[in-house]
């Protein structure tokens, strides 16, 4: 069966025009049109958002916003907030967008309208928040909790990890907030170091409590309250984000306090649930419905955006253009806020969990590239790491700058070097430095090659007015639905993640090889020979065999 995607004549002509000879440069597209920067420059909520340095011309946004009509890409992003069936291989809606719907508005599954059940567990969570803000809830010994640890792993941990960070200068109260994900004992054993058990309030974030790493961390930490204050304290220092009421009881935590959300709330679209518990339990209520409001300001505008002025179709398109046609492998991601540092690893799951697939809806293999590689760190500082490969280097690599207008802690002239940075990054991406530019400058000849700088790299520059949880969700909001944009393009599952499955089937079985006590055989796990090596080695180092 043909791709549908390559099928279309559209394809062919985006091909044909991507041959096009001379082909357009970034100089030449500036120095001919003195509107391009106005007119390529969108604005959505406290969001503008700058277009002007891609490499394409009026005639390649019309072949991509054709190629979208064709695909029906804002049909589809309509029918996912509708509720209807996007996620075909689980047999589900995707709809994360419910989450932050007024509580009159109706969406329905199964013929159940989930809006009054978002705000139930959502007014839940507020509840238990405040609670525990307040100092209403107290631990074990009858002390204040000071510290929460969220425990959770990928769209457990990421999503409130980032908007934690990203709205430091917005908590309220004086809780601090911990996260321990990864299963390496290091990281619990150094969040454990710092807070008291008398004091400390545990959030595990499991859907089905039972993700291994969760809950090997969470079993750590419920030791370590036993061994301080008894069986008894545990449920006075443990709260759960789940769906899953025996398992959560069975561990010890009373269930009228555990949270929970649906199996259409993908985890790496789940920040905006209640997920986000100890995102809650630093901002407070108000500036969590703050910024549930940012995300719905930007559902609103891909559902109803015609495509020339839709922001996330348009940076999806231009995705497509480098990565489909051109052969872009990879996206980077700058943030030049030291807030938004954790925004690439966010990113990383949402978009690479999500469109990381091979094959269309019906199991048909694509014949094209999909999801790019994705990576960043924040800005000055990669400056001074992978820059040199961004402006000199052999690599496609178009740039997403984020920066932020109205800093929140304006200290000195810190905050104008910050963006001259960033906007003098864009600009030398873009227009780079000829041959002739060095050799005027009195370089010597020798020197005028590697000084020489190619230009023509593209990048798109978003800028938030100030970094508010209003504007920052509608930062998270774009790219969500950006990510949706280009699964409809291609024609793929955006909300199921069967590539993590086989790794984590396959640990299970090597985990009993590892911690087994008898010596290991040959053909133990049918293993094959550099794995069996390798948990040879580790069983030695671990004294086992």
């Amino acid at each position: 069966m043909p791709n549908p995607m390559l099928a279309s004549a559209i394809w062919s002509f985006l091909e044909d025009h991507a041959q096009e000879r001379p082909p357009a440069t970034l100089r030449r597209l500036f120095a001919e049109d003195p509107t391009r920067a106005a007119r390529m420059t969108h604005r959505v909520g406290a969001l503008t958002v700058d277009l002007s340095k891609h490499r394409v011309t009026d005639r390649t946004m019309e072949l991509l916003l054709d190629l979208a009509r064709n695909r029906q890409v804002l049909e589809r992003l309509q029918a996912t907030q509708a509720g209807e069936e996007v996620n075909t291989t689980e047999h589900r809606p995707a709809l994360h967008t419910a989450l932050r719907l007024p509580r009159d508005a109706e969406v329905l599954v199964d013929d159940v309208n989930v809006v009054p059940l978002v705000h139930e567990e959502l007014d839940k969570a507020v509840a238990l928040a405040e609670r525990v803000r307040s100092g209403e809830w107290r631990g074990a010994t009858g002390e204040r909790i000071t510290d929460v640890v969220n425990i959770g792993i990928g769209g457990s941990d990421l999503g409130p990890r980032m908007l934690h960070r990203a709205l430091a200068d917005h908590h309220t109260g004086d809780l601090a907030v911990h996260f321990v994900s990864n299963v390496d004992p290091d990281d619990i054993a150094d969040t454990l170091e710092v807070v008291d058990p008398a004091t400390t309030l545990f959030v595990i974030v499991s859907k089905s409590f039972g993700t291994i790493e969760t809950l090997t961390n969470a079993r750590t930490a419920r030791a370590w309250i036993v061994d301080a204050l008894g069986e008894d304290a545990v449920a006075d220092h443990f709260v759960a984000v789940s769906t899953n009421e025996e398992r959560v009881a069975d561990f010890g935590i009373d269930t009228d306090t555990m949270v929970g959300f649906w199996d259409w709330v993908g985890g790496r679209y789940s920040v905006s649930s209640v997920v986000g518990l100890s995102l809650l339990l630093a901002l407070g209520e108000g500036g969590f419905r703050e910024l549930l409001a940012g995300m719905r300001d930007v559902d609103e505008h891909a559902r109803t955006a015609d495509y020339e002025e839709n922001l996330p179709i348009l940076m999806a398109m231009l995705q497509v253009w480098y990565g489909s046609v051109l052969g872009a492998q990879s996206q980077a991601v700058v943030p030049y806020s030291t807030r938004l540092a954790r925004l690439p690893a966010y990113l990383q799951q949402l978009e690479m969990e999500s469109n990381g697939k091979r094959v269309t809806h019906d199991g048909t293999l694509v014949e094209h590239d999909t999801g790019a590689i994705l990576w960043g760190e924040p800005g000055t500082d990669g400056q001074h790491a992978f820059f040199q490969l961004l402006h000199q280097g052999t690599h496609l690599v178009p740039v997403d700058f984020i920066g932020v207008l109205r800093p929140t802690n304006d200290v000195g002239d810190h905050h104008d070097q910050l963006l001259a940075n960033m906007f003098a990054q864009g600009a030398a991406l873009a227009f780079g430095r000829t041959e002739d530019e060095v050799a005027a400058a009195g370089v010597d000849d020798a020197l005028v090659p590697h000084r020489t700088f190619p230009g023509n790299r593209p990048s798109t520059t978003i800028l938030l007015d100030e970094l508010t949880p209003r504007s920052v969700g509608q930062l998270v909001a774009l790219y969500e639905q950006k990510t949706a944009a280009l699964a409809a393009v291609w024609d793929i599952n955006a909300y199921d993640q069967w590539g993590v499955e086989l790794g984590k089937v396959l640990a299970t079985g090597l985990l009993d090889v590892l911690v087994a006590d008898e010596p290991l055989q040959e053909g133990d796990g049918g293993l094959d020979a550099s794995t069996a090596a390798l948990v040879a080695l580790a069983r030695r180092a671990r004294g086992r065999d």
